[in-house]
């Protein structure tokens, strides 16, 4: 396998060794400086069979990159999003405040129109735009390495909540354990370690030996292009079954943890995933299997009181009738895509969070532990 960079040399494509170590690959990250950089992403679209990386330098391909999945995951596409608020700040005249303001600003809402589940990306571009005003009220240095350095610190610290993450979630994995993930939240998913694959990650590497079993997560198969790719990579033990093959294997005592991601947690503990985890969380319920939710901060709504006001993307028909090229159902045939579903919070024993495990999940305990509700929620 290799990596190939697209348009770092001026004959196309340049090709080099993929990464081999474990961990060693990098998501989504920012090259040179704020005026002339550019973001560069793993196009996940191509994984496992290829590793490309891609070259984003105007708004409109960070949206499609957004959009069509080229990078995807919720702390992953927050990231994306700060740097492209960067891009997109950066198309006005260099040496005017406002007008810089002003192209983040219409930049920032042509990004949100990209996907309306995952509400990190609606959270880093907040952020940015907060970033820009507080510059503008106290100048020190240009706006854009300001701006530049705001995306940055949001990518860095998704990298330290992940292994926060990773330790807090480490200490409800017992020696040998079992664990089920569905979709895909690890690397590929953040600017670093992961969410739900951090726990998995830091368990194995405390010695733990966990028996990782990863749902193949239909449509499109993040389970098993993405999460198998990087678990294998990382030396972790796992086993690739089909998304109707959970309550078997549960059934068969293979399967003691649940541990996923979300996209979008409501301030009762609501929490929205890639679809088939409310499906995953009954068989748990069913099964007496504890199931987890694993998360950072950002990803916490605590507008919404409950998961009912949670966005559900529906995406093309043709992800389920034409996967990866095939047609698999006769033409013509009607198709309900929706890409996420939301699992209630009294069938989540608990939400790993960076600053601890939320647990029993419910609006109290998610109060106590990230904050109240805004004004007027």
């Amino acid at each position: 396998m290799t990596i190939v960079r697209d348009g770092d040399t001026a004959g196309g494509l340049r090709e080099e060794a993929a990464p081999s170590a474990p961990g060693s690959f990098r998501t989504v990250y920012w090259v040179g400086d704020a005026v002339a950089g550019r973001l560069r992403m793993i196009d996940q679209t191509l994984l496992p069979n290829r590793c490309v990386e891609i070259d984003c330098e105007d708004v409109e391909s960070v949206w499609g990159a957004i959009k069509r999945l080229s990078v995807r995951g919720a702390p992953a596409i927050g990231v994306a999003a700060a740097f492209g608020a960067v891009i997109g700040a950066r198309t006005a005249d260099s040496d005017d405040p406002a007008a810089i303001r002003e192209a983040l600003r219409t930049a920032a809402a042509h990004l949100r129109t990209s996907r309306p589940t995952a509400v990190n990306l609606f959270w880093a571009l907040d952020r940015m735009e907060a970033a820009a005003d507080a510059a503008i009220r106290e100048p020190r240095g240009p706006l854009l390495d300001r701006l530049l350095d705001e995306a940055r610190a949001i990518a860095e610290e998704d990298r330290a909540m992940c292994r926060a993450i990773g330790r807090f979630g480490a200490e409800l994995i017992d020696e040998g354990d079992g664990v089920l993930t569905h979709c895909n939240a690890g690397g590929l998913a953040t600017a670093d370690y992961g969410t739900a694959l951090a726990v998995i990650f830091t368990a194995h590497e405390l010695g733990k030996a966990p028996r990782v079993f990863a749902d193949e997560t239909r449509p499109l198969l993040q389970g098993a292009r993405l999460t198998a790719w990087e678990l294998v990579n990382r030396g972790v033990d796992v086993t690739l079954i089909c998304d109707n093959m959970a309550a078997q294997v549960m059934k068969e005592g293979k399967i003691r943890k649940v541990v996923v991601g979300a996209d979008r947690i409501a301030a009762n503990g609501d929490a929205a995933n890639k679809i088939g985890t409310y499906g995953v969380a009954l068989l748990a319920k069913a099964h007496g299997v504890p199931f987890y939710v694993a998360a950072p901060s950002s990803t916490f709504d605590l507008t919404l009181a409950d998961g009912s006001g949670i966005p559900i993307e529906e995406r093309d028909p043709r992800e389920v009738t034409e996967g990866f090229g095939l047609r698999t159902a006769p033409e013509g045939v009607a198709v309900y895509n929706p890409a996420f579903d939301v699992t209630p919070a009294e069938l989540i024993a608990g939400i790993i969070t960076e600053r601890g495990v939320i647990s029993p999940v419910d609006a109290a305990s998610v109060r106590a532990m990230i904050g109240k509700p805004a004004a007027g929620s």
